[in-house]
């Protein structure tokens, strides 16, 4: 109940625009999955998840493989600049890896 009113709350504060989207990020104790979101025209521009793949090593390995993956995608999306949405998640851990790796690929927020 706590996570939800966490993400409620998070999510509240946050908007992506045009000129700056939301990375919108969900861990599971398995998979992570992030998705870089235009919320005025409704549209994903990029997208990256663990799901499918066969990655190895600790969770958040996966997240900073992913962090690295969105960034990618986000700048040949023409996409520099987002606005983080962490959900429920604190920001620390796998949070702080995925967003670190992200950083390191160029992606400002």
């Amino acid at each position: 109940m706590k996570a939800v009113f966490r993400a409620n709350r998070t999510r509240a504060k946050l908007h992506g625009t045009a000129e700056r989207p939301r990375l919108s990020v969900h861990m599971s104790n398995l998979h992570v999955t992030a998705q870089v979101i235009d919320d005025d025209s409704g549209k994903t521009l990029a997208y990256a998840t663990t799901v499918g793949q066969k990655m190895t090593g600790s969770m958040a390995e996966k997240a900073a493989k992913i962090g690295a993956e969105i960034a990618k995608k986000a700048k040949t999306a023409k996409v520099s600049k987002v606005v983080f949405d962490r959900g429920s998640k604190l920001y620390a851990g796998r949070m702080s890896a995925l967003a670190d790796a992200a950083r390191k690929e160029g992606l400002e927020f």
